[in-house]
This record gives structure tokens, C-alpha cells and sequence, in this order.
């Protein structure tokens, strides 16, 4: 293992702007909320001192039990003060949680969300709706938690899916929001604030671009920026971009609606990172709350907040696009040679690779099985990079992603840059003979920071930019580009179409030994024996997930508070493994009409579904094999297994009781609406086509209805990738402005071919 860092450097603040004046619940509705929260999680204590409007009593004997349950987890000192500690809190007595609900409601929801779940609230307080809900007249707030509890277990069963579907969302807002804020939840599982391995580093020092204000009676006079190529978007299509355009000596300026923020915040804390680094607070369901989708918004795009997986295009996934949709640069040594390209940038290799217990537990699992499984290529530059935290950023630098690699060598070849700037839409000349629109650049509002440099105080300067460009490459991913295109007119029907997501289910596993899951490389590994189950190239792969408590808590499902809360110090001793399917289904983006959000409509295929559920299976006979003790999926209804303790020695995976719980996973599949999914990876919505009929963009990245305007993604994927996107992201990137390179200096404006 390598070595611990013994004097790690405590992460610079990074202070939330404050929450709004308006409150976005009110009174009622507050007192509701937070009677829930600490129902889900609720203040535990010995039956004799409790009390019931606020505690949940338990009998002495079952309370001593806890403590000794908590205790067993124990390995660094903690105390039993610690353990009393953490079984009597509860949500309500957190003014962060409180402050991060304000957030929720107020910010991050759409606004019709947040008024159907406060709608809900209010129904809980009427005595008629009450009675309906809960099976009494007495508001939810005035029940006893033992009371409270028992309505929410009803719920979980109900007859009726929306009851079911409410019970899903609010305990899992409870349970997210508890995990990013709780005091005792970090000292309990011995988590420490920073990652025990790695050095801090100082990055790159990068400039941005600062633009004055104006007198009162001239706000509504832009400034007006000129340049050959202007990118929306710093993400892992843009950056490579931009370090390519830069370096073939053309004035390039790359513009993002996020801030940077230097690895001296990094790792932030999780209630911060989820809000500064990703959309929506750190997530978004489906319009049918399906599927949950985090996508990252930050300075450097997911390449800031990706697990360092760097696997290459898949040749079935290449001969799909190829042959089967006509465009056959992804079977050409063109494409093969801007994967290595990239791949070499970032150092990406497997030679430095220290697999920690989760992915070592995937790579000997499948062997003993006999199933396909290999290392993941890392963009880690040789280094042994054993961190775990990169999902709130990257103290170290040692992962090369966008702001290591791509964005500096845009920066050192001339590039200016441009955070804050939120595009508005593409700008257009129109031929008036022929009505085609040729690209001239982009609009939309540049935000300042703060008096003190950061976001959390109100913005110096709020100005509109138009920013002329002789070519305007479009990078703000899957969810913003097609956004972005619709706003500026362009009418092809595919625009926002055919989202792909790689949804995912996960399963966890606790072993006897203390595993600390946070600890080493995310994702090293991956099992490759099912990722073609229908002979079409869909299927699963299995991986290993991210081990932050507030990614990992807010998971598991809830039975009761006072087991939750006997589960969650368990996490020291469990593993966490998804199944990821190629989907075969897809879904839409399409703008909030309240306020213009990304929103998106999406649910996995039965087939998708039926995938994924095979590969939950194979997830549990991996842990089974490497003798975990206790195995459980995130499938409502699903009992736990426990391994018995004699009877299924040397049976490898025949042993019954194993199989009878397979069986219970089999039978039960995906009940719907309670399931969710999780998406990471977006891709799709502008895709590349072979004319306009079938996709958005040409197979070099020119947007099909105009000249001059190019998209450079995950969006313009043919389909899903399979793998994780981001090297595909970066090569279909550099190939696209590789050949836009080439156009602007032979003075070429007609549409390339390959």
C-alpha cells in the first residue's frame, strides 16, 4: 500500500453563497419535514429517558446492544461516549442540514418538484389528508417517532406506487443531506477529512479573463470580445480542444458557466463539493424519478471529478458505429490514433495501479469464477494513485484530467480562458439566397466573483458578452449543448434526442475485516463477462463504486432508524460494487419552461433493466466467493443475506441459502416506481449522423444546418459508448478540431469528409 501521508494539509474553505431570504417552505411545512428527517434518522436512547415526541426508545437491552454493535466497528480509539453520541443525533439539530434542505427547495429543485414534495408536506399536517396518508387525523409533526416510523415502513408496502414513490423520496433526502452534514458520522467511521495518501500539489496557475463595470446608464451595453474559435465548455471535449486549436496558433478563448477552483480547496468537504462542482446541487431525477443523474459543472467538466478510468472504445461499439450507421471514422486508424494521443497526454497505464480491497475483491472474484475481468488504465502518469476522494476533487494533481492536461497546454500555447460565462445562444449570419446560417459567435452573461475572489458574496461585475468568433465549437456536454443549440434557433429534430446514460444498480457486501472503502484508486478494475448478453454489444459491466458516505449512505435503503443506523458504521467493513449496462433504451433533455433548466426524461428498458439485474447477480457470487459476510442490494423489499455459519463450507457459489437468496433478488427484479438508478455517464443528445435525417452533426463535429458551428461531446455519441466516456469524449474531440485546424488554415468551408 502506499505510503501514508502523516501531516496532510486541511483543504482551503470554499464558502456556499448564502441561502435565499425567501424561505421556500413554510412554517408548517418546515415542522413536517424536519419530524420526518428525524424519523429516518432518529435520536435513539434507552426507553426510560426518552422522549417520545422527539426520541425513539428502545429497551435497555437493546440499546446496550447497539453501543457494543457500534463499538465492534471501532478500530482507531473512538469511544463510548462517540457511540452515544452518534445514536442520539438527529437531523433537526443540524443547522447544516436545515440550511442544505433551504438549498434543496429553494434552488436546486425545479420548482415544480420542490412544490409537489411541499405539497406533500402540507397534506401531512390537514387532518383529512392526514388520515389518508398516515391512517390518522393527528398531523404527521404531533405523532410519537415509534408512531411515525410505523407510517413510514406502511409506505414503503403501499398498495398505491405514489405512496411508495414518496416514501423513496423523502427518506432519501434525508438521508443524503444527514450524511453531508453530520457531525458524528466522519468520527464513527474513523473518514478523515483528507485522504491519508497523496501530497497536495499547487497546479497549474491559470488566468482568467475579468471585464469591467459599467455605469448605470450603460448596463445594457455588452462587451464585445473578439477571437478565431470560442468554445462553450472546459469539459473533457472542450479542453482538448482547446489545447489543440491553441497549439495550431489560432485565438482561442474557452468560456464556462463554473468557476475554477484551485487543488488547494481539494478535496472539499461533501455538503460543498456536491453544490460548487456538479448540476443541481449534485443531482436530478428523471421527470418519472427513475433515474438520478450526476453530472459534473466545474471548471475542467467531469475530467475534475471522474474516477481516472481511461478505457478505450470497444471494437463492437466502433463496428456499430462504423458499419451499421454509416460513419467510418470510428473504424479508421484516424480514430484509433486520437485514443492513443490522448491516452498518452495523460499518462494513462495500469503499471502503477495498487488495487485497494473492493477492486481486488472484483479481479479475484471473477478469476475463481472464471469470468473476464482486467485493470483499468489510469490517467495518473505512471503514479500510484491512491486516494478515493476524487470525486471531490483532486488535491493531489496526480490524476490527469482536464485541468492537469489539456487546459494548461491550451493556456501555455496562448489560449485565453473565461469562467463564469453563461452562453446564451449561438450567434448567426444568414445567406439570404440559400437561408444557410453560418456561425459568427456566441452571447450570454459573464458573472464576476465575489470582493473576496470566490462565489459566495454577491459578484463585482454581472455583464452581458458577445463574443465574435470565426468558428464557435459548442463542448457544455450532454445535458447543456443540445440546450444551447434549441435556444439558438436550430430546428433538426435530433437535437436533445436519443440520450444514453449508462444507468446503474449497486450492491454492497461487509466482510469481518476493517476494509475503509474510501481508501485507494475508485475504479481499477472492471468485469467484462457480461458486457455482451444479447449478442448486439449490451450488457453489464461490473465496477467499483465510490465509497464517500454521502455517495454511499444515501443508498441503502431504509427499514427502520434504529437499523439504519447500525448499518451505516458498518461501512468501514463493506465493499460497494455496480453493475453498469450499455442501454439499449434512451431518453430526452428538454428546457425547464419555468426557468430553462437541463431536464430530462428517461427510464430504463425491460431489457436494460433485465441486464442489470443479471449483473446485481453476478456482483453477489463475486462477494460471495470472496466471503463477505452479509450481501444486500439496493432493491426495495430485498432481505439482506447473511452467511450461515456452517453448512456452505467448499460449496464455492452451490450453497442454498445462497441461492434461495438469489432467487428472492431474481423474483423481486426492479419494482416499479420505488427503484432508482444511477447515471454518471450522459451521452446522445446531439448525436453524430450520417446526414442530417439521422443525427445533429456530421463525423467531423459540424453542426448538420449551419457552417461554422461544431459540437464537441458526449453528446454527439452515435450511441453509448459502453466504457466510460471520457476518452472516447476526448478522441471524437480531438479529431474534430484536429480537422477544424486544418479547415481554418487552408480557408476550407465546405462540409469535410473523411
Amino acid at each position: 500500500m502506499p505510503k501514508i501521508n502523516t501531516s496532510p494539509v486541511t483543504p482551503k474553505a470554499s464558502p456556499l453563497p448564502p441561502v435565499s431570504t425567501t424561505d421556500p417552505l413554510t412554517p408548517s411545512q418546515w415542522r413536517t419535514l424536519l419530524a420526518l428527517a428525524d424519523t429516518v434518522i432518529p435520536s435513539i436512547v434507552p426507553e426510560t429517558t426518552a422522549n417520545s415526541s422527539e426520541e425513539l426508545g428502545v429497551p435497555e437491552t437493546v440499546y446496550s446492544s447497539a453501543l457494543t454493535t457500534i463499538e465492534t466497528t471501532f478500530h482507531h480509539g473512538q469511544t463510548k461516549e462517540l457511540a452515544r453520541e452518534y445514536l442520539n443525533e438527529r437531523p433537526s439539530q443540524i443547522p447544516a442540514f436545515r440550511e442544505l434542505i433551504h438549498r434543496l427547495f429553494g434552488t436546486h429543485l425545479p420548482t415544480d418538484v420542490a412544490k409537489s414534495l411541499a405539497t406533500s408536506l402540507t397534506l401531512l399536517e390537514y387532518r383529512a389528508s392526514a388520515f389518508l396518508l398516515t391512517g390518522s387525523p393527528a398531523p404527521f409533526s404531533d405523532q410519537p417517532v415509534d408512531v411515525r416510523q410505523a407510517i413510514l415502513r406502511s409506505w414503503s408496502a403501499a398498495i398505491l406506487p405514489p405512496i411508495r414513490l414518496l416514501f423513496r423520496s423523502l427518506t432519501m433526502l434525508v438521508k443524503q443531506n444527514w450524511a453531508k452534514t453530520s457531525p458524528t458520522i466522519g468520527p464513527t467511521l474513523s473518514f478523515p477529512r483528507v485522504p491519508l495518501h497523496g501530497t497536495p500539489s499547487p497546479g497549474f496557475a491559470y488566468s482568467f479573463l475579468q471585464l469591467p463595470p459599467l455605469p448605470p446608464t450603460h448596463q445594457d451595453e455588452p462587451e464585445i470580445l473578439d477571437t478565431d474559435i470560442v468554445i462553450v465548455g472546459s469539459g473533457c471535449g472542450g479542453a482538448v480542444c482547446g489545447a489543440n486549436l491553441a497549439a495550431a496558433g489560432h485565438r482561442v478563448l474557452v468560456t464556462d458557466k463554473a468557476f475554477y477552483w484551485p487543488p488547494e480547496h481539494f478535496p472539499m468537504t461533501q455538503s460543498d463539493a456536491f453544490i460548487h462542482m456538479y448540476m443541481n446541487g449534485g443531482g436530478q431525477f428523471s421527470d418519472d424519478a427513475s433515474t438520478l443523474l450526476v453530472a459534473a459543472q466545474t471548471w475542467g467538466g467531469g475530467g475534475t471529478v471522474n474516477w481516472s478510468a481511461c478505457l478505450q472504445t470497444q471494437g463492437f461499439v466502433r463496428e456499430e458505429w462504423s458499419r451499421g450507421l454509416g460513419l467510418d471514422f470510428f473504424t479508421s486508424a484516424d480514430f484509433q490514433a486520437s485514443l492513443d494521443r490522448v491516452c498518452g497526454r495523460m499518462g494513462a497505464g495500469t503499471e502503477a495501479i495498487e488495487h485497494n480491497f473492493g477492486n481486488r475483491v472484483l479481479l479475484e472474484g471473477a478469476r475463481k469464477l472464471g469470468w473476464n475481468a482486467k485493470a483499468v488504465p489510469q490517467n495518473t502518469g505512471g503514479k500510484t494513485h491512491y486516494c478515493g476522494y476524487c470525486t471531490l476533487g483532486c488535491g493531489s494533481c496526480e490524476k490527469r484530467g482536464t485541468v492537469v492536461s489539456f487546459l494548461p497546454d491550451a493556456a501555455k500555447a496562448g489560449a485565453q480562458f473565461m469562467e463564469g460565462f453563461d452562453c446564451d445562444k449561438v450567434l448567426f449570419e444568414v445567406d439570404k439566397g440559400t437561408g444557410r446560417k453560418t456561425a459568427t459567435g456566441v452571447v450570454g452573461t459573464w458573472t464576476s466573483r465575489d470582493e473576496n475572489g470566490g462565489v459566495a458574496g454577491p459578484p463585482l461585475v454581472k455583464r452581458k458578452v458577445v463574443i465574435r468568433a470565426k468558428r464557435v465549437i459548442i463542448s457544455a456536454g450532454t445535458m447543456q449543448s443540445p440546450l444551447i443549440l434549441k435556444r439558438s434557433g436550430l430546428k433538426n429534430a435530433h437535437i436533445g434526442k436519443h440520450l444514453k446514460l449508462h444507468p446503474v444498480n449497486l450492491v454492497g457486501a461487509i466482510y469481518d475485516e476493517e476494509i475503509r472503502p474510501w481508501e485507494g484508486g475508485i475504479l481499477t478494475a472492471v468485469v467484462s463477462e457480461f458486457e455482451n448478453m444479447d449478442g448486439k454489444g449490451h450488457g453489464v459491466k461490473l465496477e467499483s463504486a465510490s465509497m464517500i458516505p454521502a455517495f454511499w449512505l444515501t443508498s441503502l435503503f431504509w427499514r427502520g432508524g434504529l437499523e439504519y443506523k447500525l448499518l451505516t458504521p458498518r461501512m468501514s467493513h463493506t465493499v460497494g460494487h455496480f453493475a453498469l449496462v450499455r442501454d439499449t433504451g434512451e431518453g430526452e433533455v428538454y428546457a425547464d419552461p419555468s426557468d430553462g433548466r437541463s431536464r430530462f426524461r428517461y427510464h430504463p428498458s425491460k431489457k436494460d433493466k433485465q441486464h442489470l439485474l443479471d449483473g446485481l447477480l453476478a456482483c453477489a457470487k463475486i462477494n460471495y466467493i470472496e466471503g463477505a459476510k452479509e450481501i444486500f442490494c439496493m432493491i426495495p423489499g430485498v432481505s439482506n443475506f447473511v452467511r450461515p455459519d456452517t453448512g456452505c463450507e467448499n460449496k464455492g457459489i452451490n450453497c442454498s441459502h445462497f441461492n434461495t437468496w438469489l432467487d428472492e433478488v431474481k423474483k423481486k427484479g426492479f419494482p416499479n416506481p420505488e427503484s432508482f438508478f444511477v447515471s454518471a455517464h450522459q451521452m446522445g443528445t446531439c448525436r453524430m449522423g450520417k446526414s442530417a435525417g439521422y443525427g445533429v452533426v456530421d463525423q467531423k463535429g459540424k453542426v448538420w444546418e449551419t457552417e461554422g458551428l461544431y459540437v464537441a461531446d458526449a453528446s454527439v455519441f452515435p450511441s453509448a459508448s459502453g466504457v466510460n466516456p471520457m476518452v472516447t469524449n476526448m478522441a471524437i474531440a480531438d479529431w474534430i478540431s484536429t480537422n477544424l485546424a486544418k479547415d481554418l488554415k487552408t480557408g476550407g468551408s465546405e462540409r469535410a469528409k473523411l
